[in-house]
């Protein structure tokens, strides 16, 4: 009995102690980790996004690029990371989803080493040409391609972009060269200097210089319009039938993280998204607001694990 009282005294110790915590949390500035480049959409919504976080938290979130292995490296590390609320990642579908279906191995349990806090925004990709790229719709990229297997070059500054490819092939029987990179601010440059014909990427990266100019915007990979790319039709218009691929961006703390920290987060994450200055501002880079609570992100990642892992296995896709 003594026994059993002493492990009940415990456990509202720490229950406690956990409500303490979250009510003084935080203390101190908060890493966020980005796992791609700066200037990639993920980076750009992270960065707006810290700026509210701070300032109603009361403390700066500290954005730091971690870019490599499809987001891997950075992830790794915020799964290592003291679970205390003091490091955070903002994952996405490539470091929580796809990643553990493309790689041999992986230096984290997308679904066992993270607490889930918010679904933060979600996006299509889109297919980019120089503009002195022969190509003015998606279908002229996929005649040239035919006629020239193996020849159009397309730069792939993610995970996501590699999937969009690689669902580009299977569908249309087509074969392209894909030339990786790790970031977009090195695939814009090559895609604006003619290194590269065509780079997939996101709407975010690609707004900036689609606006200007400087690229061409050919398709979108949802099924309709987007309200982030007015006027570029969807590739299931232009000779895919059926094709879409949605990006998105999620916060994740590491496994262990207090429950009463996840929901201080998530509750001021769910007020700065439900801003109509905030949902304007982050579709102007590229992004919809999304939101929800913690269980909603990690019932949404598990259903896309669900829909994505067959078709990669499927289509035979690796990456080293």
């Amino acid at each position: 009995m003594n026994r059993i009282l002493s492990l009940l005294i415990a456990l509202v110790a720490l229950w406690t102690s956990s409500i303490v915590s979250a009510q003084s949390y935080p203390t101190k500035p908060i890493r966020v980790i980005v796992p791609y480049q700066a200037g990639q959409g993920t980076d750009v919504a992270t960065r707006y996004l810290a700026e509210h976080l701070g300032r109603a938290l009361g403390q700066a979130l500290v954005i730091e690029n971690r870019a490599g292995a499809g987001g891997n490296i950075g992830a790794a590390e915020v799964a290592r990371a003291a679970p205390d609320g003091y490091t955070l990642l903002m994952g996405t579908n490539g470091t929580h989803v796809l990643n553990q279906f493309l790689y041999p191995s992986m230096p984290f349990d997308p679904e066992k080493d993270f607490e889930p806090v918010a679904l933060v925004s979600t996006f299509p990709m889109v297919i980019l040409a120089n503009p002195n790229a022969p190509y003015k719709t998606m279908a002229d990229l996929l005649a040239d391609a035919k006629a020239r297997p193996d020849v159009v070059n397309v730069g792939l500054p993610s995970t996501t972009s590699r999937l969009v490819l690689e669902l580009i092939q299977k569908q249309s029987g087509i074969v392209m060269r894909s030339v990786p990179y790790k970031g977009s601010g090195t695939s814009m440059t090559d895609l604006m200097g003619g290194q590269v014909l065509v780079a997939i990427d996101t709407a975010s990266a690609a707004r900036p210089f689609v606006a200007s100019g400087k690229l061409k915007a050919l398709a979108v990979t949802s099924l309709k319009d987007s309200a982030l790319l007015p006027g570029t039709p969807p590739a299931a218009g232009e000779g895919l039938e059926g094709f879409q691929v949605i990006a998105w961006n999620g916060l994740y703390a590491p496994h262990g993280t207090p429950a009463a920290i996840i929901q201080k987060l998530n509750a001021e994450i769910a007020k700065i998204l439900a801003l109509p200055e905030a949902r304007q501002r982050l579709l102007e880079l590229g992004h919809e607001a999304a939101g929800g609570t913690p269980d909603n992100l990690a019932r949404f990642a598990r259903t896309e694990r669900d829909k994505w892992g067959p078709l990669v296995k499927s289509a035979g896709m690796k990456l080293e």
